[in-house]
């Protein structure tokens, strides 16, 4: 499955990149903005799905075009990405910070300059012209309230897979998570791990760690694809009891609308990319228009197996 996997990664950033340079040709419209969207990284599928709204969204309006950067989970090369955006003369920046301390002067340096949109990921400042995302902390909490039904009254062992430790969707995920299962004299938390995000990382940590704690009733993963590959490594080990819990309920093959609807997973939480709605944002600043908000908070919904086929159908998938 992982071969699959990397494949259709891998053609996923193909069709981007191709759509990407067609839009450049802008269609001989003059172009009136550009816009610049700095990428932590492109091996999450959320990130690809990200991408893909911006570019949707922005193909409605020729006066614009969008170039995108890919910062591959690296900090440093994504401060070097905002630079060479700017150089090439932006009018907005879009960044979703790999990590918020490293990235918080570049972002502070860009919006003396240009409105900036920060995408998903907090800084460690306000100085930007609006933030856009969803409530990670609520997310966690969310999680920890189904795990906490999912359990019932016998209670059990749980263990945390976290994503980037330095970004902070992982930080108020884990911390929000934790908050709520503390009340619960019943349930233990047993430990954790990172995996920065990856469904592989998360596969070959997996297999040892479930051999560590050989009583796991159920692993929470911040996001789909770490979830899958820790599914994929208990089914390795002959691991059929233990339950899965994850974020983001992306549709498709591998999306997490899938994963629980095939019974892989026993919820996911819906996590918006807000790529249209930075489009949007951005739109509305740099014709601007009045009353932008500084925050923008997108709802997340709880998909169990009770729900799934609404969620499925409404996106055009049943595979």
């Amino acid at each position: 499955m992982k071969s699959v996997f990397k494949r259709i990664a891998v053609l996923a950033g193909l069709v981007l990149f191709l759509t990407n340079c067609s839009q450049s040709e802008n269609d001989g419209e003059e172009v009136k903005y550009l816009i610049g969207v700095s990428q932590a990284n492109l091996g999450e599928p959320w990130r690809v799905s990200m991408n893909r709204e911006i570019q949707e969204e922005a193909a409605k309006h020729k006066e614009v075009r969008v170039i995108f950067t890919d910062a591959a989970q690296n900090s440093q090369k994504q401060i070097r990405d905002v630079e060479k955006l700017m150089n090439q003369g932006i009018d907005l920046l879009i960044i979703s910070p790999n990590e918020a301390k490293p990235l918080t002067p570049i972002v502070q340096t860009a919006y003396r300059k240009i409105p900036v949109i920060v995408l998903d990921r907090e800084i460690e400042s306000t100085d930007y012209t609006t933030f856009i995302g969803a409530d990670n902390r609520l997310i966690g909490r969310m999680a920890g309230q189904f795990i906490e039904q999912l359990l019932s009254d016998k209670g059990g062992e749980v263990l945390e897979i976290k994503g980037l430790l330095d970004s902070t969707p992982a930080i108020d995920r884990s911390e929000g998570f934790r908050e709520t299962i503390a009340g619960n004299a019943k349930i233990h938390l047993v430990g954790s791990v990172t995996a920065d995000w990856l469904r592989d990382k998360s596969e070959d940590m997996m297999k040892n760690k479930l051999l560590e704690w050989p009583q796991v009733d159920v692993v929470f993963a911040h996001n789909d694809p770490m979830a899958l590959g820790a599914y994929k490594a208990a089914e390795s080990i002959g691991r059929k009891e233990t339950k899965f819990v994850g974020i983001d309920g992306l549709p498709g093959q591998w999306g997490g609308l899938q994963l629980v609807k095939q019974k892989v997973l026993q919820a996911t939480f819906i996590y918006p990319t807000g790529g249209k709605e930075s489009i949007q944002s951005a739109l509305r600043i740099l014709n601007h228009e009045a009353n932008i908000p500084k925050r923008v908070t997108l709802s997340s919904t709880k998909v169990t197996g009770e729900n799934v086929n609404e969620f499925v159908q409404a996106n055009g998938s049943s595979k």
